[in-house]
């Protein structure tokens, strides 16, 4: 059975920092593009970081761009997003997904995996 599975979220202070993981099971993440998303409350949920098949890595919000640093470690199996200079409106449920093809989108559409999310609270 193919899953995913986040952790790492927490409460954290503005301009903190936290590191969310994605491990997988029941397949090889190299064989499939993972995306980084989240969720805020009322909000639609939103693609941040998409890493290739090949690897590479194409970011979509400029919101978090300069600050967010997706990556991979395929020994591991997991894929990371490293949140840095964290900010309230960054406070959302953060999911990673994965399709198996080539495709790298930060549109909700064409996920066929989808991790249950981890909540990040950024607040002082």
């Amino acid at each position: 059975q193919l899953q995913l599975v986040e952790s790492g979220g927490g409460l954290v202070q503005p301009g903190g920092s936290l590191r969310l993981s994605c491990v997988a099971s029941g397949f090889t993440f190299e064989y499939y593009t993972i995306t980084w998303f989240r969720q805020a409350p009322g909000k639609e949920r939103e693609g941040l970081s998409c890493i290739s098949r090949a690897g590479s890595i194409r970011n979509y919000a400029s919101s978090v761009r300069g600050r967010f640093t997706a990556s991979r470690d395929k020994a591991k199996n997991t894929v990371y997003l490293q949140m840095d200079s964290l900010k309230p409106e960054d406070t959302a449920v953060y999911y990673c997904a994965a399709r198996s093809d080539y495709v790298c989108s930060g549109s909700v559409s064409g996920y066929s995996y989808w991790g249950q999310g981890t909540h990040v609270t950024v607040s002082s």
